[in-house]
C-alpha cells in the first residue's frame, strides 16, 4: 500500500509477518540487461536460498538472500533480504515460482504474504510456490533503521500529527520533525538509503528468480508492486513470463516523466490519488445513505443527506475532536479503512456513527499473527520515506505542501489534503537513489502482462491502470467495477478466473473485458454457489 503517515486505526489492522537464513554460492549470472543508466550492470553472485520451517508446524519456509548493496559493485558490501514461502499445494501438478510484492513502498512481504495467501485464487496456490520478501531498506531484511532505540522512535513519531497537520502550529512541527528525521538518516544510514530504489529491488527480484532457478519470471505486484513490476519488465524484458499488475501507478506520472527540473507537483497529487479516494468515499456514502442502518449505521436515509452528515461531522471535528480522533486522523482512517471493503466498509461506518455520536470508537480485536518469526518487524516512518524520496520527485520548499493541499482541497476535498501531505516528508529528504529507473516504460517483453484496476480505489485510480496498460509495450486491462484498493485484496471469482487462466497457461482475459464485486459495499449476502461474473465472467470461476 501506498506510504501513509500515521493513523488512527480503523477497526481492524492488517498485517502479518516472517524472517530466514541463507548464503551466496559461488556460481556467476549472465550479465544483467541495461541498467538505468544503459550500461549492463556487472554479474553477481546467485543468492542460495537454505530454506527452513519458520516455526514448527508452519506451512510457510523462510530463508535469508544475500545480494550487493550496490549492483554497480557486485564484489562489494552486501545486504540480506528475508524471504518466505509457501509451497505449491498440489506439488504434482506444480507450474512455477510466484513471486508477489505488496506494495508500499515498504510492504513487509514476510508479513503480509502469510496474512493474504488465502486471497490469492485456489487454483495459483496448488500450482505455484508462492514467495515474498521484504524488500532492501524494509522490515526483516536489512533495514532503514535512523534511531538508535525504540523509545526515540516513539518520541519522533509522538512529533507528527495524526493523518496531516492542520494549522500553522501543526505544520511547522510537521516539517521540524521531518527536517530531524533527514539529519538522523544521514548520519545512520547514509549508505542505505542511497541504495533502496525500485531499480535495486528489481536486480533483487532478479537474484531471487535465479536463486529458485526459474528461467523466467511470474510476478503478482499490487500498489506499489506495480511500479516493481513495471520496472522490471523494462530492465529484464526477456525474462517475463507472466505478470499480474493490480492496482497501479502510472509509472510517467511517479517519475514526473523523468524530468531533471525541481518538482512542482507532489507524486501522489500527479497519480491522481486525491481525486480517486474523493470518488471512493462518495461511493462509500451513496451506497451507506442507500440502505439502511441496519446494513450501514453511519446512513441519515438517503445518499445526499449520508453526505450532508459526513461534512458536518468532519466541520465539528476540526473544532472538536472526540477523544484521540481528530479532523485529520479522521480522514486518513476513512481513507484506510476503504483499502479493504470486507469487513473495513462496515466497521469504517460504525466508528463515524461513533464519533456522530461523540462516543470514542472501540477498536476490533487485532487478527492473530501469522505462524512466523518476529511478526512485528520495526516498520519505522523512515523505510518507506527512503524509497518513494529517493525514487520519485516532489517539492524540495516544505511551505509549498500547503499551498498544494488547498489547491488539492479545492478539487477533492479533505483526501486532496491528505494525499498532498503523504509525500510532504520529500521536502528534507537527504538521498536520491543512485540508481533509478526513469524509464522507458514500453520495452517489448517476452510475455504479455495483465493489468487490473478497481473503478473506485482510494488509492490508486482507474486512469492509472489505464496509464499503465497504454505505457506497456503488451499489456492488457481487465477493469474490476468495485470498491476497494486493488483485486486481490477485494477479489471477485470473476477476477480470480482470468488470473487463474493467465497465471497458468497464459490467455490473457478479452479486450475490454469488466468484472464486478461478488459482493456490494452493505449488500445481503449472496446464496450459497451465488458467483457475479459482470461483463468479463467466464465458465468455470475459479472460487
Amino acid at each position: 500500500m501506498p506510504p501513509i503517515r500515521r493513523l488512527i486505526a480503523s477497526r481492524r489492522r492488517r498485517t502479518a509477518v516472517i524472517t530466514a537464513l541463507a548464503t551466496c554460492s559461488t556460481i556467476l549470472t549472465g550479465p544483467n540487461l541495461a541498467s538505468a543508466g544503459g550500461a549492463p550492470t556487472p554479474s553477481a553472485p546467485i543468492p542460495r536460498l537454505d530454506w527452513s520451517r519458520c516455526v514448527l508446524g508452519s506451512e510457510f519456509d523462510c530463508a535469508t538472500a544475500k545480494v550487493p548493496l550496490d549492483y554497480d559493485d557486485p564484489g562489494g558490501p552486501t545486504i540480506e533480504l528475508a524471504v518466505v514461502r509457501r509451497k505449491a499445494a498440489d506439488p504434482g501438478r506444480r507450474v512455477g515460482t510466484l513471486f508477489f510484492n505488496p506494495g508500499g513502498p515498504g510492504g513487509p512481504g514476510t508479513v503480509q504474504m502469510p496474512q493474504n495467501y488465502e486471497s490469492f485464487p485456489r487454483e495459483v496456490r496448488e500450482r505455484f510456490d508462492i514467495i515474498s520478501w521484504d524488500p532492501r531498506g524494509i522490515g526483516n531484511s536489512t533495514a532503514v533503521n535512523c534511531f538508535g532505540s525504540p523509545e526515540e522512535a516513539a518520541d519522533w513519531n509522538a512529533k507528527t500529527p495524526a493523518g496531516f497537520p492542520v494549522g500553522k502550529k501543526e505544520r511547522a512541527a510537521f516539517t521540524a520533525a521531518y527536517e530531524e528525521l533527514g539529519r538522523r538518516c544521514e548520519q545512520r544510514a547514509p549508505e542505505l538509503v542511497r541504495h533502496v530504489s525500485t531499480a535495486d529491488t528489481a536486480r533483487d527480484l532478479d537474484q531471487l528468480r535465479q536463486a529458485v532457478g526459474d528461467q523466467q519470471l511470474a510476478y503478482y505486484g499490487i500498489s506499489y508492486g506495480t511500479y516493481l513490476g513495471a520496472t522490471y519488465a523494462n530492465l529484464f524484458p526477456g525474462r517475463v513470463r507472466a505478470m499480474v499488475l493490480d492496482g497501479n501507478w502510472d509509472p510517467r506520472a511517479w517519475t514526473n516523466n523523468a524530468s531533471d527540473q525541481a518538482a512542482q507537483t507532489a507524486s501522489f497529487q500527479r497519480l491522481g490519488s486525491g481525486r480517486s479516494a474523493a470518488k471512493t468515499v462518495n461511493r462509500f456514502l451513496t451506497l451507506c445513505g442507500s440502505t439502511t442502518t441496519a446494513r450501514c449505521a453511519f446512513s441519515a436515509g438517503s445518499p445526499e443527506a449520508t453526505q450532508n452528515k459526513y461534512d458536518q461531522l468532519l466541520r465539528r471535528l476540526r473544532k472538536d475532536p472526540v477523544g484521540p480522533w481528530t479532523y485529520a486522523g479522521t480522514v486518513a482512517a476513512v481513507v484506510n479503512s476503504l483499502y479493504v471493503v470486507q469487513p473495513g466498509a462496515t466497521e469504517l461506518a460504525d466508528t463515524l456513527q461513533d464519533l456522530w455520536e461523540r462516543r470514542v470508537p472501540e477498536p476490533s480485536p487485532l487478527p492473530p499473527p501469522p505462524p512466523v518469526p518476529n511478526p512485528n518487524p520495526y516498520l519505522g516512518e523512515e523505510q518507506s520515506t527512503a524509497i518513494f524520496c529517493g525514487d520519485s520527485p516532489n517539492p524540495r520548499d516544505p511551505g509549498m505542501y500547503h499551498t498544494l493541499a488547498e489547491a488539492a482541497a479545492a478539487r477533492s476535498g479533505d483526501t486532496g489534503r491528505f494525499w498532498i501531505w503523504a509525500t510532504a516528508g520529500c521536502a528534507s529528504w537527504p538521498a536520491v537513489a543512485e540508481d533509478r529507473y526513469r524509464g522507458p516504460w514500453n520495452k517489448p517483453t517476452a510475455h504479455p502482462i495483465l493489468v487490473v484496476g478497481n473503478t473506485y480505489d482510494p488509492s490508486t485510480p482507474h486512469s492509472a491502470a489505464q496509464a499503465m496498460a497504454q505505457e506497456l509495450a503488451d499489456a492488457r486491462l481487465l477493469t474490476h467495477e468495485a470498491v476497494g484498493h486493488t483485486a486481490l485484496l477485494n477479489p471477485s471469482n470473476c477476477v480470480q478466473a482470468h488470473v487463474s487462466r493467465y497465471l497458468i497457461d497464459g490467455t490473457l482475459p478479452p479486450s475490454g473485458a469488466t468484472c464486478r464485486q461478488d459482493t456490494p459495499l452493505f449488500s445481503p449476502p449472496k446464496p450459497s454457489g451465488g458467483v457475479a461474473t459482470g461483463g468479463g465472467g467466464t465458465a468455470g470461476i475459479i472460487a
